[in-house]
Parts: C-alpha cells; structure tokens; sequence
C-alpha cells in the first residue's frame, strides 16, 4: 500500500504550481488538518500531506477499529512475524538523478534551517544489527543532508560503524505505509528488526505479510515505498537545524551528521510524503506508537486496562490519559506511577474508570470535575521529563498524576450520569 493507496476521508486537491521555499505548503496543511491535502505541483513533483492525522485514518488504513490501534500495536511488538521479500519491488520500477533539490521537498517554516524530509524512514543493516526509525532531514545541496541522530538505536549503529572508522549504509523510506511508520516510531529492544513488527501489523489487518525488496546496499526495505533514496551516513559533521518540533515551537541548532546520496528509486507516479512540524500527523506518527508502551506498564500494575490515548492537546507526547476498571483502591495512583513509567516524557496523565471515553476529551473534563478532588492529585518534582517541553528548560519537571475515579467503597449512583 503506497501513499496513492492511504489518501482516505476528505481530500483537498492543489492543482497550482507551488515552490519549495513558499509558505503555501504549511499554509494549505494547517488550514484543516483533518483533511489530506495534495500538491499535484510542489517543484515540479506530486506531494501529499495529512495522510494521517487523525486515528480514524490510521486505523482506515491498517483496517482495524480506531479502539483497537493500542492493543494491535502492543500484540506486533510482542510477535513480530516474518516479512516476504519479493523480486520486483514498486520502489526500483524508475531511477532518476541524484539531485535532492529537485525534488517536492518544502521548508515548512520561515526559520526553519532548510528545506526537510520529514516523514523519512531511516533502514540501517551493520553487523546483525538492524533498525528502522524517524529521522528529520535537512537538505543541504543536491546529494547530501543533515540527519538529526537523537541518541537511540540508530545514534548506537552509526557509532558502532564510525569507531572502526567506517560509514553506514543506509536507504531512506518516504511514502511507506502506515505499518512501517507505526514500527518505525515504535520502543522495541536494540537489535529487533521494525520490519518484522510491520509485517505482523500487515498479516493481522491485511492477511499477508509485509513485503520488501532489496536495494544495490543490500538493505531490506518495505516494496511498496514510494521513494527510496541509497546512501551513507558520513563521518562528516554540519550544522543542522533550527527546526520546528511536536510542540510546535523550534529545537535549536546543533552538529550533526552528513548523509550522502548515492541513489534514488521511485515507484511509477510517486507522491512525496509531507509530514507538517508540529501538526496533527506529527502527533500521530510520534505519540501513538508510544502508547502500547503506557498500556504495557499500566497492566503490569492494574490488571484490567481498558484503553490509553495521549492526548492531542498535550501533543500527543506530554498529556495522556489511561482508563482502568478498579480492583483495589489505591489502583488509580499505582495506575499513575506506571504510567510515567511507561513514557518518561508524559507530564500530565489522568486515569479514569472504564465507562469514561477517554476519546472524548469532555468526558474525560467530566470525570475529574466530578469524580475527583485535589487531594488526589499526584505530585512528583524533580524528574527527567521530556526535552521537548519549552517550559522545563531542558532540566527536570513536575509530573501531576490525576485519579479521577471513583472510589471502590462509594455509592457509585452517585457518580454516573442519568441515562434515558
């Protein structure tokens, strides 16, 4: 399944010829950005955004229910399956130039470093050791780009390569489908192989496993990508940033590495893959996969979990909220506590009982004007949050946990709506 495949609900369609340095690119995504928007002319070449910014296209898109995304996540973590590989991969139908400034790559905003690949998967194979994960790009010339390495796996294999004095291969995946992009952004341990968490997503949603090619480098990537651009990550460092992250607000600059670009393949048509900084689609690629790590570490500690959502007004990576059906009390704050755990940069999480929708943010409202008092909040100062939140300054942050359930010894009549 390309891009072209996942263009689900309402769609916006440009038809006007816009260039890669003009504000209309962000203009047009923001301005609803429940509606997938496509740039039948961005430089030249077709783009689309808002591919998937909101759950109910993700899980379109993976055709499951919205309520089951959690759950389908956590189940392919804990069984990845084999992918297939297949000889004659969509991504290796056309080759073309190398010249990265020729193709539908946008700045986003005014103070943004450069023009960005933003929904770019990075598939790096060294050594036994693979990992497939988000990386924003900066455009610097025609064959190479800054790549911002947070220190995770893929910062480990690069040094792993850079220590014997080696670059690392790598292909660039833009226009993959919304399994890859969910295991990509996913928590697994260090040398579990992504693919194969998108390929057990594809055999549950879609009955066959997801299917790769091989590029010239050897490496694996998913078929049905739309670009695939071959290169290394050099021993070269540069400037890269200032960007815009989830929060909306920009990261600074930093040294970073260089990649250099040694091919690039195309499927027939290809649409480019714009991912709006800080935007409804962000939230989704980055925070949802986050949450079958908070269900994880909820049920370790409360048996019954009914559902976890990290919420779009926290960015989907600060706010969330976790309902729970008591056995105990005292489940609620034990609820809270391995729900930080679960993702160290939350800052704020509510837990409520399981007949609050927590997809509904005024039920949830609901729930703690009704159902709680401030005694049962939760206070934690001095923690490692997340460096994201403008308002900590990179040192440590207050969490606040909030039990807004009901109390297991209460008149529960007296905390549930009328009903007709």
């Amino acid at each position: 399944m390309s891009v072209k495949d996942s263009l689900f609900g309402e769609i916006v369609t440009i038809n006007s010829h816009i260039e890669s340095d003009a504000k209309d690119v962000s203009a047009e995504l923001i301005k609803d950005q429940n509606k997938t928007v496509v740039f039948e002319d961005l430089n030249g070449g077709k783009a689309a955004g808002n591919i998937f910014s909101t759950r109910e296209k993700i899980a379109k898109a993976l055709n499951i229910p919205r309520e089951n995304i959690v759950n389908h996540l956590l189940d392919a973590i804990n069984s990845p399956k084999e992918y297939e590989i297949v000889e004659k991969p969509a991504f290796r139908q056309c080759s073309m130039d190398i010249d990265l400034m020729k193709l539908p790559i946008p700045k986003y905003f005014p103070e943004d470093g450069g023009r960005y690949i933003t929904s770019g998967v990075i598939v790096a194979d060294y050594k036994g050791k693979r990992n497939v994960s988000f990386h924003r790009m900066m455009i610097m010339d025609s064959k190479h780009i800054a790549v911002r390495l947070v220190p995770r796996h893929l910062f480990t294999i690069f040094n792993m390569a850079k220590e014997k004095g080696e670059e690392l291969n790598i292909s660039i995946c833009i226009g993959a489908q919304a399994e890859v992009l969910l295991a990509a952004a996913t928590s697994t341990d260090f040398g579990a192989d992504e693919l194969e968490v998108a390929s057990s997503m594809s055999i549950k949603g879609h009955g066959h496993p997801l299917r790769v090619g091989k590029c010239d480098n050897g490496i694996n990537v998913p078929a049905n990508t739309d670009y695939v651009l071959e290169g290394r990550i050099t021993l070269e460092e540069t400037k890269e940033g200032p960007f815009v992250d989830i929060t909306g607000t920009y990261d600074f600059e930093r040294q970073q590495p260089v990649i250099e670009i040694d091919w690039i393949w195309t499927c027939k048509d290809p649409m480019f893959h714009l991912l709006l900084p800080g935007g409804y689609e962000h939230f989704m690629l980055m925070g949802l996969p986050r949450e079958p790590m908070i269900l994880k570490t909820v049920r370790q500690a409360v048996p019954r979990v009914k559902n976890v959502r990290l919420t779009e007004g926290g960015c989907c990576w600060l706010n969330g909220v976790v309902s729970i059906k008591k056995n105990k009390e005292g489940d609620g704050v034990n609820a809270i506590m391995a729900a930080f755990t679960g993702h160290p940069s939350m800052k704020n999480v509510i837990i409520v009982d399981d007949d609050i929708d927590i997809f509904n943010d005024r039920e949830v409202e609901w729930a703690v004007a009704t159902r709680m008092q401030a005694d049962r909040i939760i206070k934690i100062p001095g923690a490692a949050g997340s460096s994201l939140d403008p308002s900590s300054h990179g040192k440590t942050t207050w969490k606040v946990g909030y039990d807004a359930t009901i109390p297991v010894d209460a008149d529960r009549s007296l905390y549930e709506k009328a009903r007709l």
